[in-house]
């Protein structure tokens, strides 16, 4: 009998947070340390044509680092080289670093960097997605000839399009962005601690810029304040000025973003503009999709090619197309570069593919939960990549479980509304599906790492990259490597992830903690087991005896790709992912039609877990990135005007609360993935795909208008009623 998967564990980080004891960033104490700042640019695009210091101010008091102090690459290291540490001539975007300054105190940093004036000679700029010369990737999944069935649809088909759009979105993260870094030593290494969620992506990134081997690059995380996304790829940047003024002022310095500056320059969510259209047979059948996918990528590179790939992917949602044609770009705009958020490319084209979904079953007169139910992919099917779905395919029970849940099947969804006054209810629904780990070979090329080491006194220390952000991941480690052990969660003590200290497990993203990363600890405490033994003693007790007698404690264990699979980088056929993640959601929602306003009441939502390894931990992520996507959907705007974002503050800067949350009824389905540590797979990311296009949809229900863009602000509500009563009175 299993004594910890399936059963809520203590999480191991809890009481220190709880009783403020846990060491943020702005929490370590550094003797010496001065604050660092940044120099930005005030213009989206120009030419740096000199720094002028004020003669007036004592330069001598500070420390000052630009483009010429940089002693390796002036380059953030991730895909691609585009993107300067520190500008040396042309600017791209607004809030650019142009310079870095370190000061013994807060007031000399604001007075030094007031005393930086820029000479920048202005550009013309392009913010216009639709409207820029430059692509940064361009990608075609294809199957069959959809072009052949558009051009000859066969008698009683129908053909429905639409284009849908999608805003940026903020992480909003509790800790903002910070680091601590080191002069270097002797030895010429370096060392910083920080908040983030890639201590080797950070690893990498200081290595070319500090011109030093990897491993005199040492990255130390501290207890981080949550990431989604948001602390995937800039703490690269941020750790790399701190660790160059740490450099040039000969002493630890702390750069550390305040809240402002944080929204003002930091990653968010891509912009999106998708244009589908699909055929129908009469009986409501997919014949043929086609879909063009365009992402706003911002000023440089930095992950956009592979949030692309990941919405290229999932541009035909759960569904079977016998034809389909999916082309997605990414371009470069003089927006701040966007990066990584939870769904990572996937919720902008699950919101198109499942806006259009609704359309064609109005235009069908099918109902929508029938016509997701005709076209859901099953055991035995092929996405459009040509992956036959095999494994933990959880696609009927998830809409088997929605449906017994909220009679969502039985709703008249889009019928007309009977109700006075100007308060609309509406129910909607969304179908969607995930995939888990890195796309394509990407797991097999990074074959992340795991190591576990006896301790003299019996205990086993887990060694990992993976980061614990909030999400629950030392738990979820201590439950795997006890269960796998047979030993007490007690027995189980977890490393810091230190670059110096741990593997490269991987990154802390795409869904892939638990199930690829867990997975691999899951087989090194097997293989641990198995050499230290079963017997009636307890754990401590035979893996002392173990060490006594010479045994090595040491295992080191590395992700080995399922068999058989396949993957072609170029054509994009094959196995796309490991598995699938599968849910379904139901929004309830009342409209103001008066005021445009949308009150989300409540969300239910059925998901495919493989196996809730800890059902608390999982239920919360799911109810957390429903939370996001339900305030994706409606309420939080981000905007930029001339390049810089308007939102820059907290006052401006609007997620839901508490007060604004809907009441979650999730129910977990357990469809068991065999290459996930005990069935389970990954789930952070897929809660974020469903909520907006449900929203959307109950939006539809309660009024009779297609929303087709988020965030349905109450301005665009009213704008699609206005629009809906001239066209009833022309």
């Amino acid at each position: 009998m299993e004594r910890y998967i399936g059963r809520d564990l203590a999480r191991p980080d809890g009481p220190a947070k709880v009783e403020g004891r846990a060491v943020y960033v702005a929490d370590l104490d550094v003797p010496g340390a001065w604050v660092g700042g940044v120099v930005r640019s005030t213009v989206a695009r120009g030419l740096l044509l000199g720094l002028d210091f004020d003669p007036g101010f004592d330069w001598r008091t500070v420390a000052v680092a630009t483009a010429a102090d940089v002693p390796g690459e002036n380059v953030v290291a991730l895909i691609a080289d585009d993107q300067p540490l520190l500008v040396a001539r042309e600017i791209e975007h607004w809030g650019e670093p142009l310079a870095l300054v370190a000061a013994p105190d807060e007031l000399q940093l604001a007075r030094a960097l007031a005393a930086v004036r820029p000479r920048i000679e202005a550009r013309a700029a392009c913010f216009d997605l639709e409207r820029s010369p430059r692509v940064f990737k361009s990608i075609r999944v294809a199957q069959g000839d959809a072009g052949a069935v558009f051009r000859d649809v066969p008698p009683g088909a129908r053909v429905v399009e639409g284009t849908y759009r999608t805003d940026s979105q903020e992480q909003l993260y509790v800790e903002t962005q910070g680091f601590v870094a080191f002069p270097p030593a002797s030895d010429g290494s370096v060392t910083v601690r920080g908040s983030l969620q890639c201590p080797h992506y950070v690893q990498k990134a200081l290595a070319r810029a500090l011109g030093i081997a990897p491993e005199e690059a040492r990255v130390v995380q501290l207890a981080t304040g949550g990431g989604f996304g948001g602390k995937e790829d800039y703490p690269s940047v941020l750790a790399c000025h701190a660790a160059l003024l740490a450099r040039v002022a000969r002493r630890p310095v702390r750069l550390i973003l305040g809240r402002h500056e944080d929204l003002a320059v930091t990653p968010k969510r891509h912009p999106a503009r998708v244009r589908v259209r699909a055929a129908f047979a009469a009986d409501g059948t997919g014949l043929a999709l086609e879909a063009d996918v365009l992402f706003d990528g911002g000023a440089y590179t930095t992950l956009s090619p592979v949030v692309l790939s990941r919405g290229v992917l999932h541009a035909s949602g759960p569904y079977r197309w016998p034809a389909a044609e999916i082309r997605g770009s990414v371009v470069a705009t003089n927006h701040v570069p966007y990066g990584a958020f939870r769904g990572f490319g996937a919720p902008q084209t699950c919101l198109a593919i499942e806006r259009l979904m609704d359309r064609a079953a109005r235009e069908l007169g099918i109902h929508p939960f029938e016509l997701r139910l005709r076209n859901a992919l099953r055991p035995g099917d092929t996405t459009v990549t040509g992956q036959r779905l095999e494994h933990s395919v959880g696609s009927l029970e998830v809409l088997e479980a929605i449906a017994r849940r909220t009679g969502f099947d039985r709703h008249a969804w889009g019928a007309p509304h009977a109700e006075s006054g100007p308060r609309r209810r509406g129910l909607g629904f969304s179908f969607f599906f995930h995939g888990a780990g890195f796309t394509g070979s990407g797991e097999e090329l990074l074959r992340g790492r795991v190591s576990l080491a006896l301790l003299p006194d019996g205990r086993v220390e887990v060694l990992a990259g993976s980061t614990e952000i909030g999400q629950g991941t030392q738990a979820l480690f201590t439950a795997i490597a006890a269960e796998a052990l047979g030993a007490d969660a007690a027995d189980v003590v977890l490393a810091t992830p230190d670059t110096a200290r741990v593997p490269d497990s991987g990154p802390t993203v795409a869904s892939r903690t638990c199930m690829v990363v867990g997975g691999v600890l899951a087989a090194a405490a097997a293989e641990l087991r198995q050499r230290v033994g079963d017997g009636a003693a307890s754990w401590r007790e035979r893996a002392r005896a173990f060490l006594a007698g010479g045994g090595d404690g040491a295992v080191t264990r590395a992700y080995a790709p399922p068999p058989g699979a396949r993957w072609d980088e170029h054509s994009y056929r094959g196995d796309a992912y490991p598995v699938y993640g599968w849910a379904a959601d139901v929004a309830e929602v009342f409209v103001d039609e008066d005021t445009g306003e949308v009150d989300v009441a409540r969300l239910w939502t059925a998901v495919d877990v493989g196996r809730a390894l800890q059902p608390r931990l999982v239920t919360g992520q799911i109810e957390g990135g429903a939370l996001q996507a339900v305030g994706w959907a409606h309420r939080e705007v981000v905007s930029a005007r001339d390049g810089r974002c308007e939102q820059d503050r907290l006052a401006t800067c609007i997620v839901p609360t508490t007060l604004d949350a809907p009441r979650f009824d999730v129910t977990l389905v357990e469809v068991p993935y065999p290459g996930g540590p005990f069935g389970a797979k990954g789930v952070g990311e897929l809660p974020m795909d469903g909520g907006a296009p449900a929203v959307l949809s109950a939006i539809e229900d309660a009024t009779g208008i297609h929303p087709a863009q988020v965030p349905a602000t109450p301005e665009r509500i009213l704008d699609l009623l206005v629009a809906r009563a001239e066209e009833a009175h022309a």
